[in-house]
Formats: structure tokens, C-alpha cells, sequence
């Protein structure tokens, strides 16, 4: 089996992975053997399913815990039957993963401070929604900047649209490390 990830590259696995135990397991399982860095699941498959993910890691795949999507607000929480705020739904999850053995949580940047209050270093914080100064939001809902984000205590930044929807994306991706400098 070949690996997917060529020599000096890192791949994040972006799956968001949700399901019954054993499928999440599998999953971690397969990723790991391709070579994969970086993978996600969602924290609120609750922590059964975290353990199986854990146990079934392979190699050094750092294992991510996603919190609440940055397109989500409260109202979006409210309609799912979740009635908190969402600061306290992403810390909920973020100490059930961590509880669990999770390395890192996916938040928005608006969570960054509050789960390094929470955790300090002991967990990665993987941070979407970055856009640039002056960048369209889309569908992100709780977005900042990449400087901001990184002052905020981010260990990773997840940068999409910004680049790939941009005329000239090797542009923005100097404008964005002019930004973060």
C-alpha cells in the first residue's frame, strides 16, 4: 500500500468522521496506514466512539476533535436540540475529547482563549475560518484573522476558500503571510 503523502508533505484529513464505533475505528485505522497526519472526528459521536478512534490510531496521526463548525451558531444549535451557548457546547466537547485522549480540538477562532484557558498546551487547537483582512466570511459564521488567530494561542490555521476561490491563489497566500508577520 502506498502511502499518500509524498516525501516532505503532510496530509490533514479533513473527514469530520461521525459514526458507530467500530466505523470510526476503521476508518482511523485505513487513514493511518495511508500515512496520514492529521485526522477529524466529531466529538459529539461521544466518547465511546472517541476511544475506538484512539485505540485504532496508527503511527503518529494526530487525532482531532471537532467542536462545533464555524458555520454553526446558536440558533443552528438550538435546532438540533442542543440549548447552550455555543462557547459552552465547544468546551463540553473539547473535554470530553480530551477526557477521552484526543491531541487536538477543531474550533473557531472566537474558542481559541477559552480552550487555552481551559487545557493550556496539552491539546492542539486547529483553527478555521481564518480569513484575511478584508476577505468575505461565505458561510463562516465565527471567522477572524489569521494574525488574530495566532495571537489568540492557534497551533494550526485552516485557510480555504480565501486561496482557492482567489484569482491568483499564490497571491493570497503571500498577502496572508504578510498578514500573519
Amino acid at each position: 500500500m502506498r502511502s499518500v503523502s509524498s516525501k516532505g508533505s503532510k496530509v490533514f484529513l479533513d473527514l469530520k468522521l461521525h459514526d458507530i464505533p467500530n466505523t470510526v475505528a476503521r476508518a482511523v485505522e485505513s487513514a493511518g496506514r495511508l500515512g496520514v497526519q492529521m485526522l477529524t472526528i466529531h466529538l459529539s459521536g461521544g466518547g465511546e466512539m472517541i476511544r475506538a478512534a484512539i485505540a485504532a490510531r496508527a503511527n503518529n496521526t494526530l487525532l482531532l476533535g471537532v467542536t462545533v463548525l464555524t458555520s454553526s451558531t446558536e440558533e443552528t444549535l438550538r435546532e438540533i436540540g442542543v440549548q447552550d451557548k455555543v462557547d459552552d457546547q465547544v468546551l463540553r466537547l473539547a473535554k470530553l475529547g480530551v477526557d477521552a485522549g484526543i491531541d487536538g480540538v477543531v474550533a473557531s477562532p472566537h474558542e481559541i482563549k477559552l480552550i487555552r484557558r481551559e487545557f493550556g498546551d496539552k491539546i492542539k487547537i486547529v483553527v478555521p475560518g481564518i480569513r484575511p483582512s478584508g476577505a468575505e466570511a461565505n458561510d463562516q459564521k465565527r471567522t477572524m484573522t489569521p494574525r488574530d488567530a495566532l495571537e489568540a494561542g492557534a497551533d494550526y490555521l485552516v485557510v480555504g476558500r480565501p486561496i482557492t476561490a482567489h484569482r491568483n491563489p499564490n497571491e493570497s497566500v503571500a498577502q496572508i503571510l504578510e498578514e500573519m508577520s
